[in-house]
């Protein structure tokens, strides 16, 4: 998890924002903003306690997602807009440009779904597995940071 030393400073930061931007009255938005929170502190404290995966992927959670996609929630809630250069600070999310909250969130979503999957396809363990796991913990870890950073931008 070497990959997220170069952040963990900032995420310090993202995490107290989500805490202050989850005091809403909407009860979706506020949710899956403590959803997102929640999923960014298993990141930093798995970082921190050199946690294995199996550990963080039972951790993290998209229950919220999956709760507000059934109440048909709009993720504009949480930030109207499309991301643009000004919210990327990784260089590895430049991609993700032009992108919406909803879309962001829809790939975050698949990929803790994929991370479980794999994880129970395998004797609910990670471990001596093909799929590449860092890459993939790591790809998630980003996206969230990014869509964080998105909804804080102008907040």
């Amino acid at each position: 998890m070497e990959w997220l030393n170069v952040s963990i400073g900032p995420l310090k930061d993202l995490i107290a924002f989500l805490s202050k931007q989850s005091r809403t009255s909407d009860v979706q938005k506020k949710q899956v903003m403590m959803e997102l929170r929640n999923n960014l502190n298993v990141f930093k404290n798995g970082f921190i306690n050199n946690t294995p995966y199996d550990n963080m992927i039972d951790l993290l959670s998209n229950s919220a997602i999956q709760e507000a996609i059934k109440n048909n929630f709009s993720f504009k809630k949480l930030k109207k807009g499309t991301i643009d250069a000004a919210n990327v600070f990784d260089e590895r999310n430049k991609k993700y440009i032009g992108w919406t909250a909803e879309k962001l969130i829809d790939k975050i979503d698949e990929k803790i779904v994929e991370l479980k999957n794999i994880k129970k396809m395998n004797g609910d363990s990670v471990k001596e597995i093909k799929n590449n796991i860092s890459l993939m913990m790591s790809n998630l870890y980003f996206r969230m940071k990014l869509l964080a950073d998105f909804i804080r931008a102008d907040s």
